[in-house]
């Protein structure tokens, strides 16, 4: 029996762009499962928006993802026979949103997502930085209050992947919206407002990220990993 985590208690009770720190293993990706309800503890309790996930039958998760958390994940997982436009309306055509609604709603966020140009191109005809805005998108058609970020640059350049942490910390604070991003790199994390680093299933320390470069992030977060080993 593998136990992926290990009497984690974690609290995030403003909005921002916070980070969820680790090698691989840490935990760090079934944490962010836990959240949006893919997955359920053995024990414990999760709270999310004031939604008690544990208490909640399969249908009413769905409609909580639907609802009130977005997720994004490191494969952007767009269907290759559907635009731009229509990937990111599919989630809203599904929920027999009303036309116009659904219309000016994805509209809308092409142009938050600078992809107005791009609305008619399938997948294959577009960047993987592009792919990964309309993705975005997607998570954001029903402006959840929670975003969740599965390492979202993994398969992007670094240049695409600068470009996309920029946006989510813009996204944060502009919709004062709480993103929750796991990921291993420090140049990510740079982005963010806090850090929780995790290590062998446990959260072992945060930080404050505000005005800090590359290296005292990567420091920081060596600092919390050796403490766990020493």
């Amino acid at each position: 029996m593998v136990q992926a985590l290990d009497d984690l208690n974690l609290t995030i009770d403003a909005p921002g762009f916070i980070a969820i720190m680790g090698s691989s293993g840490s935990g760090k990706s079934t944490l962010l499962h836990l959240v949006a309800g893919l997955d359920q503890p053995d024990t414990g309790d999760i709270i999310v928006d004031e939604h008690q996930l544990c208490s909640m039958s399969q249908r009413q998760l769905t409609r909580f993802r639907r609802d009130h958390v977005g997720i994004v994940f490191q494969q952007f997982n767009l269907i290759p026979t559907l635009t731009a436009k229509q990937n990111i309306e599919l989630p809203a055509v599904i929920a027999r949103k009303p036309r116009l609604w659904i219309t000016q709603r994805s509209e809308q966020l092409l142009a938050d997502m600078a992809l107005s140009d791009r609305a008619s191109h399938r997948p294959d005809a577009l960047s993987g930085g592009e792919q990964q805005r309309v993705a975005i998108a997607r998570a954001l058609l029903f402006s959840p209050r929670v975003l969740l970020a599965d390492e979202p640059t993994g398969n992007l350049d670094s240049n695409a992947s600068e470009k996309l942490w920029a946006l989510l910390a813009q996204l944060a604070k502009s919709d004062a919206m709480t993103i929750i991003m796991v990921t291993h790199e420090p140049a990510a994390v740079v982005h963010c407002d806090k850090a929780f680093v995790m290590s062998d299933g446990r959260v072992v320390g945060n930080f404050d990220v505000n005005g800090m470069d590359l290296n005292h992030v990567a420091s920081r977060y060596q600092q919390f990993v050796r403490s766990t080993t020493a």
